[in-house]
């Protein structure tokens, strides 16, 4: 845990009796909120999360994560801030704190519940004999995965599986055989979590497992930093996807034998076309309209 004394932020020492921002000392249980932040940009923090922030009197959160909130929703709080591999030890620390009384918000990017700190909160919960007794909500937000599919175009308006290539607590062998299941099934792919330094080479192996059973001219994109600053989209195929400009900050999609690209963007059809005339005129449209008014 660290503390940003320039930003507002005040640290949660390890041991002490939690306060909150009023100066109480916090008796009897408070309340943990999984809150999740979106893609980034303030515009996306659903408006849930954005009351859970208002009314915490601690935040726990990766400190990437923090600094993607606005200062004021952090500033006079309790901070526990760690970074990657702290997770356990900041939401048994979040755990500790709203037993102390606070009003915790454990804050996740995207979508507490995808590939995020949900799962574990609750799993912490279980093992300490709290998950009757603490009060806890999960929020949800913006995953990742739909930011990243509005600036590529429509790549998920059909089936698709996600995931992750961190093999942090997934063994590599594990994430190969869901991979070429998926890519056999014909799946839209969404990679998490495709590249980092220490994992360099294992989106190149992704990438060759897919195109086993896919055209090199598949459509693909690859999204940084959606709705962050830095954001940039890439549309391209899976045969000229190149690993070296994907980083962890990053998602991969990779479309199915019916995805297309039309005006630049990813495009998976629903099946309308198979099954509706896509160039009828508006007139019916209109007519139907008109008679849902009211009968006089």
């Amino acid at each position: 845990m660290r503390g940003g004394g320039g930003s507002g932020r005040k640290r949660a020492a390890a041991g002490s009796q939690a306060q909150d921002g009023a100066g109480h000392s916090g008796r009897g249980p408070g309340r943990l909120s999984v809150v999740s932040l979106g893609p980034g940009d303030p515009c996306l923090l659903c408006p849930q999360s954005r009351a859970a922030l208002e009314s915490a009197t601690a935040v726990a959160g990766y400190s990437t994560y923090l600094d993607l909130l606005e200062p004021e929703l952090l500033a006079g709080r309790e901070l526990v801030e760690t970074g990657m591999t702290g997770e356990v030890e900041r939401v048994n620390r979040a755990v500790d704190l709203a037993l102390a009384g606070h009003r915790v918000a454990v804050v996740s990017s995207g979508d507490a519940g995808v590939y995020a700190m949900a799962g574990l909160v609750l799993e912490v919960l279980e093992e300490r004999g709290l998950q009757e007794t603490l009060p806890c909500e999960v929020l949800p937000g913006v995953p990742a995965l739909a930011a990243a599919a509005a600036l590529l175009g429509a790549p998920l308006t059909h089936d698709f599986a996600c995931v992750s290539l961190s093999d942090l607590l997934t063994p590599w062998e594990t994430i190969e055989k869901r991979l070429a299941a998926a890519a056999g099934a014909d799946f839209v792919l969404v990679l998490y979590n495709p590249r980092s330094k220490r994992r360099s080479g294992h989106l190149a192996r992704a990438l060759a497992i897919i195109a086993a059973q896919r055209a090199p001219s598949t459509p693909a994109g690859v999204v940084c930093r959606a709705f962050r600053p830095g954001q940039s989209v890439t549309v391209t195929t899976l045969g000229e996807l190149d690993p070296e400009a994907v980083d962890m900050q990053s998602l991969v999609l990779v479309g199915n034998s019916a995805t297309r690209l039309t005006g630049g963007r990813m495009l998976t059809p629903r099946g309308y076309a198979g099954k509706y005339n896509l160039k009828q005129g508006p007139g019916k449209a209109r007519a139907r309209l008109a008679n849902t008014g009211p009968k006089a």
